[in-house]
């Protein structure tokens, strides 16, 4: 009996461990989460990778609440890039225990996504968009590697250049409805040499917000790509 009350225990512990979800950026989609994956798993984390559609910020941060509410027991939630404003929407639920921002927007409640953006300089991203008559945008497959993943090997950067996932331009003009962070634990990641996003501005939302806050020297906007086994470290760092 008490070789089986000693197991009950240990199944419950195990079974208190927080499920992971991962929320994909702008231009990508679930997959650019492959190295952070199997690294979670390891360490015995049931992981999700949403697929949001990227067509409105409602549209994104509905998909990523449906999924938030459907794991099972408390939940770190992790955006990257424009992710963070989606999940600053969608991660408010009482089964959230915290949320991990990665080179990620960070807007308050009632604040455009690109309004805070205008305190500091624009990161050169901002001058490598190429619109389509759909009004998508695309990041110009030329300067990919130098303004989104300047710290992967170029035939990586060619890679993410082919397969991107275009976002609707209304994005970066839309409002969050709450400010998950407001209530939530939250933890900071900011690669310094973020070309995407201006690094100050990152580090201004991570202020704000009281973050714990990670720099890791010389990462790119993709740090979960470059970087995995620091970002997995903050992840659970999130989750005890």
């Amino acid at each position: 009996m008490h070789l089986l009350a000693s197991l009950l225990i240990l199944a419950a512990t195990v079974s208190q461990k927080p499920a992971i979800v991962l929320v994909h950026g702008a231009f990508a989609d679930a997959s650019s989460w492959s190295k952070v994956i199997p690294l979670l798993q390891k360490d015995g984390y049931y992981v999700t990778a949403v697929q949001i559609p990227l067509t409105s910020l409602p549209d994104d941060v509905a998909v990523t609440k449906r999924v938030i509410d459907a794991q099972k027991g408390p939940v770190v939630v992790v955006g990257h890039s424009y992710a963070g404003a989606v999940i600053t929407d969608a991660a408010g639920g009482d089964n959230v225990k915290s949320l991990v921002y990665v080179d990620a927007f960070a807007p308050d409640a009632g604040e455009p996504l690109a309004s805070a953006g205008d305190k500091f300089p624009a990161a050169p991203l901002s001058t490598a968009l190429v619109p389509d008559s759909a009004g998508f945008l695309y990041v110009d497959r030329a300067k990919v590697h130098d303004v989104f993943a300047k710290d992967m090997p170029e035939a990586d950067a060619r890679i993410i250049a082919v397969t991107q996932k275009p976002v609707n331009s209304s994005v970066f003009g839309a409002k969050v409805t709450s400010a998950a962070w407001r209530t939530k634990p939250s933890w900071f990641i900011i690669g310094t040499e973020d070309r995407a996003i201006n690094p100050d501005l990152l580090r201004f939302y991570a202020k704000r917000m009281g973050a714990k806050t990670t720099e890791i020297k010389g990462a790119s906007h993709v740090p979960f790509l470059s970087h995995p086994k620091e970002v997995v470290q903050i992840i659970e760092a999130a989750s005890k």
